[in-house]
């Protein structure tokens, strides 16, 4: 699996820490960065903030949602994030809690697209926050890795009860640094 932006694309392999701690590691050669892996209290009080702020807009967009829900402080269209995370946030193709999946612009999606990752459910499998997936609805919607190198490149969103839909390209997970969680705090 790859880690870019911070790592210049150096191999790395990104570990789930497991207990009580909120935390997860991103790891390349010996060098670690330790990134938000947020507790599902702290999503539904994310979301709640953001629902606040953004619900009373006539059209409810993914970019400014996301970005509230996440914290990773990035503008512009989201199929933009991607290149402007490089050097900002670290990247990958591993889902944690609390990161941004990104989504590339494709002709269903010229924009590109920014969901939430709320909950981890297997390799394959996570259920994303996200905004206007569903014209002007904050919705909570399961996310299929469907990429042949099981690299999240390629993804299906749940529309309707276990229903999929179309295969959506993605560039990946950008992570907030735990240690801006903490300042933040």
């Amino acid at each position: 699996m790859k880690v870019s932006g911070w790592f210049s694309a150096l191999a790395a392999i990104c570990v789930i820490a497991t207990g009580a701690t909120n935390e997860a590691h991103a790891e390349a050669n010996s060098r670690t960065v330790v990134v938000a892996n947020v507790s599902p209290a702290d999503i539904q009080q994310a979301t709640r903030r953001a629902t606040a702020e953004v619900g009373h807009l006539r059209r409810i967009w993914c970019v400014p949602f996301a970005r509230a829900v996440s914290g990773v402080d990035i503008r512009g269209n989201a199929s933009t994030w991607w290149g402007q995370a490089a050097d900002r946030y670290p990247r990958g193709q591993v889902p944690i809690r609390g990161a941004v999946l990104n989504f590339r612009s494709s002709s269903a999606m010229p924009m590109g697209h920014v969901a939430v990752v709320s909950e981890v459910i297997d390799a394959r499998t996570i259920k994303v926050v996200q905004a206007n997936w569903t014209r002007n609805k904050i919705t909570v919607d399961a996310v299929r890795d469907v990429s042949e190198a099981n690299d999240w490149s390629q993804v299906r969103v749940e529309y309707n009860d276990d229903n999929f839909g179309r295969v959506n390209p993605a560039y990946g997970f950008i992570y907030r640094p735990a240690t801006e969680v903490l300042a933040s705090n």
